[in-house]
């Protein structure tokens, strides 16, 4: 009988998008650039460089999530 073996699973490495695809996203509420900024929980997110209304927007499994119900102001 061998005995059980726990192992901790390796975070995956957040999948980043291609250059050409970060040139071409904006922000669907403002039209503005959008940079790579982290959540309040050390989560990715997109930050819309807006200075009139800045907001943010999820990256869920390395997928930008750009509703704007989902977004929340920075």
């Amino acid at each position: 009988m061998s005995a059980d073996r726990t192992t901790t699973p390796e975070a995956a490495p957040e999948p980043t998008l291609e250059p050409w695809v970060r040139e071409i996203l904006r922000c669907p509420v403002t039209g503005a650039t959008l940079v790579d900024g982290t959540g309040p929980g050390g989560e990715p997110e997109l930050h819309s460089t807006d200075p009139e209304r800045p907001l943010a927007y999820p990256v869920r499994d390395g997928i930008p999530v750009l509703l704007a119900d989902d977004a929340r102001e920075l």
